[in-house]
């Protein structure tokens, strides 16, 4: 259960530090070797997740965060960064749904907070066209699928 406090645990430059951390150690010991090894990587959430949460969101300078990404991740991109959007209503139903009472402390915080993630996910996708795609999350869950695979066909052998 997630509790008042928890929300406001970490101020946004210490979860930055912790992001970029644990993102670094994540990208040494199974990015990194994979990719190695000729095998896809898909993450859920990276870099760009970090740069429109604590970066826009949390008021910390996008280079600052890019910054802290060139030191503990050697700067590794991702080919692709998927944005799946959908409505602040839609996603707080959809996480209540999946989450129950147990949301985390990103769900807990407001709708301004959630509206400059989205709007900072917009923003990198305007900036980089090349690497970024934004898929409407609204449809069911097939035709999602079938937009993602879409979004990444260019990519595939």
């Amino acid at each position: 259960m997630l509790m008042q406090g928890d929300v406001a645990r970490w101020s946004p430059h210490s979860e930055a530090l912790l992001f970029a951390a644990a993102r670094a150690d994540h990208v040494e010991k199974t990015i990194r070797p994979a990719l190695g090894a000729g095998r896809w990587v898909i993450c859920d959430r990276f870099l760009d997740s970090s740069r429109a949460y604590q970066g826009v969101a949390g008021g910390i300078d996008d280079a600052a965060v890019l910054a802290l990404h060139a030191f503990g991740s050697r700067g590794l991109l991702p080919d692709r960064t998927l944005v799946l959007e959908l409505s602040p209503e839609l996603g707080r139903r959809r996480a209540a749904v999946r989450d129950g009472a147990a949301a985390d402390r990103f769900a807990a915080r407001g709708d301004t907070f959630h509206a400059d993630v989205a709007a900072a996910f917009r923003r990198f996708a305007k900036q980089e066209p090349e690497r970024f795609r934004l898929v409407g999350a609204t449809a069911a869950i097939d035709d999602v699928a079938d937009a993602v695979f879409a979004a990444v066909a260019d990519l595939l052998p």
